[in-house]
């Protein structure tokens, strides 16, 4: 991979990571405090039906998770294994792709229901 190339997967795995910090504890400190003011799983999700907020939030979610993963598992495999090159950045993109499609299946099971 070119040096440019490297330098745009080194920044948006620290901008996805930064993004993910904040996102993670916003929705910590959201289930802690819906459990303990004794929601339920179903009064959760029946709150966040509908909702465009809940939607941007946790389609950013699953866009963030899918970037900053097979990039950080990109470089994990590259420094444990033999394997390096295109069929690696391949690989690890079709990662990414999955974990997006995933993620906002499941961004759209909790607002669209």
């Amino acid at each position: 991979m070119s040096p440019r190339g490297e330098t745009l997967l080194w920044l948006a795995q620290r901008a996805s990571g930064a993004l993910l910090a904040v996102l993670v504890l916003v929705h910590l400190a959201t289930m802690i405090y819906a459990v303990q003011n004794g929601l339920s799983a179903g009064e959760i999700l029946g709150r966040t039906r509908g909702s465009l907020g809940w939607a941007v939030f946790y389609g950013l979610f699953a866009t963030a998770a899918a970037v900053h993963a097979p990039i950080g598992l990109r470089n994990v495999i590259a420094e444990w294994t033999p394997w390096r090159g295109r069929s690696l950045g391949w690989a690890m993109l079709a990662l990414g792709l999955l974990l997006a499609v995933l993620g906002f299946r499941a961004t759209w099971a909790v607002v669209a229901g």
